[in-house]
């Protein structure tokens, strides 16, 4: 059904190029593991990242944007506007491996992939005449039927199943749909040299160009130049290691690469920039300083990231937005910006940011959530991270958290502590019961799973494993830096 309606569209739309010329450009760039404290925009007084900073400059920059913990999930529910119970991605593949000993209860497994019948918001897209281009991570699926091509995307570099590339040097080893490389030639370079090329032939047609990079992913495999330049620098705190610096630094560079082509056909009145990340930092690599946790938990250093989105004559320059908007919103907010028609037959859990990028209107929602079936963390000690099974429920600055292991709660008040020191639930006992009460409603509508089978196989000396594992291992690091 899906394949005939993208058929019966793009007939309808076929040599209307000319009258779609108004739409908009659109350029999503979405980086892996960059974690909120990352940009200079954002506080880091390491990294350096003037592209970005820039950008930031010309648009709107979210201060509580969410996504999910993980990578998997986060671009299921970008591709899809559903919240993970209904695309039933809840995590990464790998983490979803976590050994029986170290699970209180057990874990409930997760997909891996999208379906081939869930309509992606490339194909909504491209329905309204618009030329998808797809340059790095995809992720969400490992067969023709559920790659790029097959979901809505017109041109695929380097988007498969891999969640990260082996080696960022060439060869990448498990990286596919990318043409051979000269042996040393850096992907990010590969990608970028894409993405532009992508501009290029299509300037005369609206083009959505979905740039998921493979950085700032672990391994940490930098130019020599770029971590040269860092290991001279003064660290800011957590912020310290070159090739994670050079890494960040030159996914910077990328980002301004693309955004100079825009300029340079005269094309920048006509696209919008949305710049953002998959989940938070990885402590392995970088600090979420102020915030709590890191990449694969519930807390906010797992699950808050940056967002800037530039629309010119629509979207004041300079400007900041507090309004905590999820991933789930992009589908919605992309298709009306576009012009493009949301199919009537799909759910979407997601609202349309657009009020708020204009500055007339606030979104009419009354919470985020986030729900986790399995553990986040499989053992390895590269993982460096651990969230038991669990939800978790934002309405305006009260957050509450749910372990499904015990059935323990946290509630924070973010507004006053966003590093998540103070757990506030007998304090505020009638807001903890109000905020849970909701998130049950939630998970009853989506008809979440919830594991609560206790699993005899538990090891209690297990949690003393992950107590030491959650510090960074510079041994550890070390294994994963690469500098060519």
């Amino acid at each position: 059904m899906k394949g005939a309606l993208v058929v019966l569209f793009s007939f309808v739309f076929l040599g209307l190029n000319a009258r779609e010329s108004h739409k908009p450009n659109i350029i999503f760039f979405l980086i892996d593991d960059l974690g909120w404290s990352d940009l200079g925009c954002y506080g880091s007084k390491f990294y350096e990242t003037p592209h970005i900073d820039k950008l930031a400059g010309e648009g709107m920059s979210f201060t509580s944007a969410y996504m999910m913990p993980t990578c998997a999930p986060s671009r299921a529910s970008l591709m899809t506007g559903e919240y993970p119970p209904r695309t039933g991605i809840y995590a990464v593949d790998a983490y979803a491996g976590t050994p029986l000993k170290m699970q209180r209860v057990k874990g409930i497994g997760s997909k891996k992939f999208l379906s081939p019948n869930d309509i992606t918001i490339a194909e909504v897209l491209k329905n309204a005449g618009y030329i998808n281009g797809h340059f790095g991570k995809w992720h969400l699926g490992n067969a023709s039927e559920t790659y790029p091509l097959a979901q809505g995307f017109d041109v695929n570099i380097g988007g498969c199943e891999t969640g990260a590339p082996r080696s960022f040097f060439s060869p990448y080893l498990n990286v596919k749909h990318i043409e051979p490389q000269k042996d040393g030639k850096y992907l990010p370079d590969v990608l970028t040299d894409g993405a532009c090329r992508f501009i290029e032939e299509n300037k005369n047609n609206p083009f959505f160009l979905y740039f998921p990079f493979y950085l700032v992913h672990v391994p940490l495999h930098a130019k020599k130049e770029w971590a040269a330049k860092y290991a001279k620098k003064k660290s800011d705190g957590e912020q310290s290691i070159p090739a994670y610096g050079a890494m960040v630094s030159y996914m910077d560079l990328c980002v301004g690469r693309v955004l100079k082509k825009i300029e340079e056909l005269d094309l920048n009145e006509n696209t919008i920039v949305i710049f953002t990340s998959d989940n938070g930092g990885q402590i392995a690599a970088t600090s979420n300083a102020p915030l709590k946790g890191q990449k694969g938990n519930l807390h906010e250093g797992g699950i808050r990231v940056p967002l800037i989105i530039k629309w010119p004559g629509k979207v004041k320059k300079a400007t900041k937005n507090d309004t905590p908007v999820s991933v789930v919103d992009f589908y919605p907010t992309l298709a009306e910006m576009a012009g493009a028609n949301l199919p009537k037959e799909k759910f979407i859990d997601g609202l349309s940011i657009v009020p708020l990028l204009a500055g007339k209107g606030k979104l009419k929602r009354e919470a985020i959530f986030w729900h986790l079936t399995s553990y986040n963390g499989n053992g390895r000690s590269n993982s460096l991270l651990w969230q038991p099974p669990g939800g978790a429920i934002r309405k305006g600055s009260w957050k509450l958290i749910e372990n499904f292991e015990d059935g323990s709660l946290q509630l924070y008040n973010l507004k006053n502590d966003l590093g998540e020191k103070e757990n506030l639930k007998d304090k505020y006992s009638k807001k903890t019961k109000e905020l849970l009460k909701e998130l049950k409603a939630w998970q009853k509508k989506t008809k979440a799973p919830i594991p609560n089978e206790i699993n005899p196989l538990f090891e209690e000396s297990s949690i003393l494993w992950i107590e030491k594992q959650n510090m960074r291992n510079q041994s550890e690091v070390k294994r994963l830096t690469l500098i060519k």
